[in-house]
């Protein structure tokens, strides 16, 4: 989903005096479409062009978007239409829109938003600093589509948004699984892997850099290697993974349940690099919900693999997102769904209305459940969520637990930071107290107490 804060804050990088085009970049959307931006912006600061932090003031500014849900196409579109009111009333000269709403709809977002100088697809992603150029001497709106194949692109050489000791490590592109309410098969293409030595080599740049925390990410990283013939593709990616000798934490993103093995699960349970926390998107529990999401899934299968982890790893974090109302979906499965909760006590949940997206299945089907019916069920389920929430909480407190500091307030000697059940971006945090570490640094705290999902503790 998209970033609460989705501006790239960006000290005025030095380059030579002969360059004039300066950039404003915005970067909105999943950790996957991260580390889009983080290469586009290496292309650009390499090609002697100027990244700017005053995005208003810029030459061209370039919104790599998001565009899935509809939520993520309309903020999406909001900071379109901020960067086209800075074209006409300050010095922004162009605006570039790349990424996922750029590929999803091609020109058609030129009618949305006529002042759009040049549209970016996926596949041009490592041409961004040719197109910048080609659009600021163009008079013309430009599009620039087409570059994809069936490889991966590679993600060597990143400009970093987020904290340098942690990053994410996209092992895939793609997805095979054609769950009838997504769009990403048809905007991101069919699964592909990495090979195994692009992604170590990847991994290693990142963890020479000083990362100390990867997190690996693709659209269904359980599904790793099967386009290239490996057994067990993600268990032995991962034992090579946890042999570089830097890396302190390795943490599993967006696992679909029928594809985690019992490999997988020894591969997690007895390697210490990789940390007890899995992010599984089951979306719902009901059978017949799952099946008309064409969702391989069942209900007592997912029930018997969240049992196995927990008795396989009692101190296992589980994170999952859910979806209510899709089209069919009685009082009575909603309940199912709920008591599901209650019963599976995730750590942590997202949960999402369903939007009927434009060229999906789902959005043709009978039995549309009213909006008005929609919001009442997340309200109830994030409610049931965060008592259970609250509650593991509260159970944590008198412990003592390993740290990951991200920042450090010194004149208050607070700081924030993350255990290993807590993913970064998405999860809650640490609120660390006398705090006298620095960023990027490992640290024993006492959990002292707690601010509704955050944790209050204090360094020992």
């Amino acid at each position: 989903m998209t970033q609460s804060n989705p501006y790239v804050n960006l000290s005025v990088m030095k380059t030579p005096k002969n360059s004039l085009i300066t950039v404003g970049f915005v970067a909105l959307g999943c950790p996957k479409n991260m580390v889009d931006s983080e290469r586009m912006l290496a292309e650009i600061a390499q090609n002697q062009l100027v990244i700017s932090a005053e995005l208003e003031q810029a030459d061209v500014v370039i919104i790599n978007t998001c565009g899935f849900i509809a939520p993520a196409k309309a903020e999406a579109m909001s900071v379109i239409n901020e960067a086209i009111e800075w074209k006409r009333t300050g010095q922004v000269k162009k605006v570039i829109v790349a990424g996922c709403l750029s590929q999803r709809m091609g020109k058609e977002l030129f009618a949305e938003a006529k002042d759009i100088d040049a549209i970016v697809g996926l596949g041009r992603r490592d041409d961004i600093a040719r197109i910048i150029r080609e659009t600021m001497a163009s008079d013309e709106r430009l599009t620039f589509m087409g570059g994809e194949d069936n490889s991966v692109s590679d993600d060597k050489v990143r400009l970093r948004i987020g904290p340098s000791h942690w990053a994410y490590l996209r092992i895939s592109e793609g997805c095979d699984h054609r769950c009838s309410f997504c769009t990403i098969p048809a905007i991101r293409g069919l699964f592909r892997s990495k090979t195994p030595e692009q992604v170590m080599t990847e991994a290693k740049e990142l963890a020479d850099a000083g990362v100390l925390e990867l997190n690996v990410i693709g659209q269904d990283t359980s599904y790793y290697g099967r386009d290239l013939k490996m057994k067990d593709g993600l268990a032995c990616l991962l034992n090579k993974l946890a042999g570089i000798d830097q890396l302190r934490w390795i943490r599993l993103m967006y696992l679909y349940p029928t594809e985690i093995t019992e490999r997988l699960i020894e591969t997690v349970a007895n390697n210490e690099k990789i940390v007890h926390y899995l992010d599984i998107p089951l979306q719902h529990i009901n059978d017949s919900i799952l099946k008309a999401m064409r969702r391989p899934d069942k209900s007592e299968k997912i029930r018997q693999l969240i049992k196995k982890l927990r008795e396989t790893m009692g101190d296992i974090v589980l994170r999952t997102t859910l979806i209510v109302g899709f089209p069919g979906e009685s009082d009575e499965q909603f309940e199912e769904l709920l008591e599901f909760v209650k019963w599976a006590g995730f750590d942590a949940l997202g949960c999402f209305k369903y939007y009927p997206e434009q060229g999906t299945d789902a959005a043709k089907m009978p039995n549309q459940v009213p909006e008005d019916v929609k919001e009442q069920r997340v309200e109830q389920l994030m409610l049931t969520q965060q008592q259970i929430a609250f509650e593991k909480n509260q159970s944590r407190i008198g412990s003592t637990i390993n740290c990951l500091v991200d920042s450090v307030d010194s004149k208050k000697r607070q700081g924030q930071g993350r255990f290993y059940g807590q993913a970064p971006d998405i999860d809650s945090i640490c609120i660390i107290n006398n705090c006298s570490a620095k960023a990027g640094q490992f640290i024993n705290v006492k959990i002292i107490g707690r601010q509704e999902y955050d944790l209050v503790v204090e360094q020992v």
